[in-house]
C-alpha cells in the first residue's frame, strides 16, 4: 500500500481526462477531493459510479457539488488540500452561449477557485489543464515547430480557425488569466498544454475528443481536415504528466504534453490496415481538395516537460486499440 501523501482536489471530476488523473491519484497514495455538477445540460442527475468504484475509492475518494458559475461552490472541496488539479472547463456552447459567454464564466470560475486557494492557506501548487490550443493559432507556418513561448492569436482564430475557435479561444484568455493570477498573488502555478487526448475512457459516453479523433473508424468524413497532420497524447499519460509535474519541485510555467504527430497519410494506412472490418472512408477526394494544406499547422515541441524526467507509455497504435477496445465493451462499436 502506498504512504498517504496528503489531500489534493480535481476539479471536472466526471470529465475524460480528470477521471483518468482521480485514478491514477488514488493509486499514487494521495486522497482526493473532487467536485463535479450534479446535475447534467439535460437536467438528469450525473452518473459518477465509475468514479465512485475505481479501486480504493471508498478509501481515498469524497465527491463535492460545484459548479464554475458560482465559485463559492470550491471552497469547501479545496479546504486543506495541498494542491489543486483545475481540469474542468465550461463545455455549454451549445445552449445559446457565445464565445464571450463562455470565455468569461472560464475565466471567473477559474479566479474564483485560485482565490480559494489563497484563502485556504494550505495550497502548495496548482496544476491548470490548458491546450495547445493556446500556443498554435497564431499564424506560424506549418513547417514551423514551437514551444511553450508561443500564444495564441485570439483575433486569428477568429478570422483563420473554421474548427473549435470557441473552446481555442476561452482556452488561451483562460491560461493568461490564470498564470496572471498566481504571478500577482504569489500562487505556484504549473500549466498542461495537452494535444489531442486519446485512448480509454473511464466513463460510460465515448468523449468528444475521442469520438473526433476515431472519424476514420466512425466513418466521419468531414472531421478530415482536423486529422490533416494531427498530434496525439494517450490519456493515462496525460494524467501521469499532471501529476508528475505536481510532485516535481522545480515545475515551473507552462508544460506542451504530446507524444506524437501524425499526417493523415501515415493514419490512413495503420488503420485501414490494422481494422479492415470498419471499412474506413478513403481519404483520396480529401487529399485533393483545397482543405488539405489551408489547416496545416505549426508543430509542437514536448522538450521542455521530457526536461523533467518525464516519459510517455504509449504510442498511437496503443492509443486506437485502447480507445477501440473500450469502445466494444461499452457497445459504441
Amino acid at each position: 500500500m502506498e504512504m498517504e501523501k496528503g489531500s489534493v482536489c480535481v476539479t471536472g471530476g466526471t470529465g475524460f481526462l480528470a477521471s483518468w488523473i482521480i485514478k491514477r491519484l488514488v493509486q499514487d497514495g494521495y486522497s482526493v477531493n473532487t467536485t463535479v455538477r450534479s446535475q447534467s445540460h439535460s437536467g438528469s442527475r450525473k452518473d459518477v459510479s465509475y468514479l465512485t468504484n475505481l479501486p480504493l475509492a471508498s478509501e481515498r475518494l469524497k465527491i463535492f457539488d460545484a459548479d464554475l458559475s458560482k465559485p463559492e461552490t470550491f471552497e469547501a472541496p479545496i479546504k486543506g488540500c495541498i494542491g489543486v488539479f483545475h481540469v474542468a472547463h465550461p463545455m455549454d456552447l451549445g445552449s445559446d452561449n457565445s464565445v464571450e459567454v463562455v470565455t468569461e464564466k472560464s475565466i471567473k470560475g477559474s479566479l474564483g477557485v485560485l482565490q480559494a486557494c489563497v484563502d485556504s492557506k494550505t495550497i502548495k501548487k496548482v496544476v491548470y489543464t490548458s491546450s495547445v490550443s493556446a500556443v498554435m493559432f497564431n499564424g506560424e507556418k506549418h513547417t514551423e515547430i514551437i514551444g511553450e513561448e508561443s500564444w495564441s492569436d485570439v483575433d486569428y482564430i477568429r478570422t483563420q480557425v473554421k474548427f473549435g475557435a470557441w473552446y481555442h479561444i476561452s482556452k488561451t484568455l483562460t491560461e493568461k488569466a490564470i498564470l496572471e493570477f498566481g504571478e500577482k498573488e504569489g500562487l505556484d502555478i504549473v500549466t498542461v498544454l495537452p494535444t489531442f487526448i486519446h485512448g480509454p475512457f473511464l466513463g460510460p459516453r465515448c468523449p468528444q475528443s475521442v469520438r473526433d479523433v476515431m472519424a476514420m473508424i466512425f466513418g466521419d468524413t468531414h472531421m478530415y481536415p482536423m486529422l490533416r497532420r494531427a498530434p496525439f497524447v494517450h490519456v493515462d499519460d496525460v494524467a501521469s504528466a499532471h501529476i508528475h509535474l505536481f510532485d516535481y519541485p522545480n515545475a515551473k510555467g507552462r508544460y506542451i504534453c504530446s507524444k506524437t504527430e501524425v499526417p493523415i497519410e501515415e493514419l490512413y494506412k495503420l488503420l485501414s490496415t490494422k481494422y479492415p472490418e470498419y471499412k474506413i472512408p478513403n481519404i483520396d477526394s480529401f487529399l485533393k481538395s483545397e482543405d488539405a494544406e489551408k489547416i496545416m499547422f505549426p508543430s509542437v515541441s514536448s522538450k521542455k516537460l521530457l526536461g523533467t524526467g518525464f516519459q510517455y507509455k504509449y504510442g498511437i497504435e496503443e492509443m486506437f486499440d485502447d480507445a477501440i477496445e473500450c469502445c466494444k465493451r461499452n457497445n459504441i462499436l
